[in-house]
């Protein structure tokens, strides 16, 4: 299995994303919203849509982070991939994105603008090979990544979750 991720990341172009895992852009509008018209939250003008392949290899994770737009995951291939996110009122939300359905697991899930969230291959998951789709587009000023002292003051009842998932 280890070998099938190298040949996803090889076949597609995948990248080093500084979340963790590997990424690359498989799609981008070509339409632009001003930003006029987006939400005060954006600092610039964004592309209508913005779509990626990503790859998290086993044992590796996207870090904790959070990001003005919602994001919809997309399972592809390889082993389930959790996902951990943290609502506003503190509570944990973990979802499993993968095909099989008989165990609860999901396709594809929406993660909401503004919300903490981490992601991990489910053992024993050699890779999870997903997609992500943001609308407005992904823009790297629209990511903050989790400083793990500030998470743990803010959500202590988390502290190991965090502390697993941040760098």
């Amino acid at each position: 299995m280890k070998q099938k991720a190298n040949t996803y990341i090889e076949t597609f172009g995948l990248k080093p994303h500084p979340e963790g895992g590997y990424y690359v852009r498989s799609y981008q509008s070509e339409i632009t919203i001003e930003q006029t018209c987006l939400p005060g939250r954006f600092n610039g003008s964004r592309l209508l849509s913005t779509a990626i392949y990503y790859l998290l290899k086993e044992n590796d994770f996207s870090a904790f982070h959070r990001l003005n737009n919602d994001e919809c995951w997309h399972f592809y291939a390889g082993g389930s991939l959790a996902l951990f996110i943290i609502e506003n009122d503190g509570s944990l939300q973990q979802v499993i994105l993968g095909n099989n359905i008989a165990e609860k697991e999901v396709p594809q899930f929406v993660i909401k603008a503004g919300k903490w969230f981490a992601a991990a291959p489910c053992a024993p998951a050699a890779f999870s090979f997903v997609g992500c789709t943001l609308a407005p587009g992904f823009d790297f000023d629209d990511l903050e990544f989790a400083n793990r002292d500030m998470l743990v003051a803010q959500y202590p009842t988390h502290k190991s979750l965090i502390e697993k998932f941040t760098r």
